[in-house]
C-alpha cells in the first residue's frame, strides 16, 4: 500500500518527504513506543507507528531501514524530529488517532505485522 493511501486512512498529515508518498510502498507495519523493541523487530521497508515524537525515533528508523514513521495521538512533533527526518530522508507523518486504532485500521486493509501474520 502506498504511503499516501496510509496517510488518508489514518487521517495523517505528511510532515516530510511528501513528494515520495506515492512511491513508498508499505507491506509491513510495526508499532512500539520502545525503540529497543523496534531494533529487535524491525524489517526493512516497514512502517513504524509510535507515540514517541523525539529525534531518537528517526535515528532508530534510519538504523533499521524504516522508510516511514507515523507519530500517533495528540502529540506535537518537535521541529528537531522533523529536521532529523528530513536529514535522513525518512517520511514522517502525524496522526491524531490512538495507536490501537491506527493499527486496527491498517490491519483491516490487510497490511501484515512484522511477523508476516494476517488472518
Amino acid at each position: 500500500m502506498k504511503l499516501s493511501e496510509i496517510a488518508k486512512i489514518l487521517n495523517a498529515k505528511i510532515l516530510t518527504c511528501e513528494d515520495k508518498a506515492d512511491e513508498i510502498d508499505i507491506k509491513i507495519v510495526g508499532a512500539s513506543d520502545m525503540m529497543s523493541d523496534v531494533l529487535l523487530i524491525a524489517k526493512p521497508g516497514m512502517l513504524l507507528i509510535t507515540g514517541l515524537n523525539s529525534p531518537q525515533v528517526i535515528r532508530t528508523a534510519n538504523i533499521v531501514g524504516i522508510p516511514a514513521v507515523v507519530v500517533v495521538r495528540k502529540n506535537v512533533v518537535p521541529s528537531e524530529t522533523i529536521e532529523a527526518a528530513k536529514n535522513f530522508g525518512i517520511a514522517l507523518l502525524h496522526s491524531p488517532i490512538p495507536m490501537y486504532v491506527a493499527c486496527g485500521k491498517l490491519y483491516e486493509k490487510k497490511l501484515k505485522d512484522v511477523a508476516g501474520i494476517i488472518e
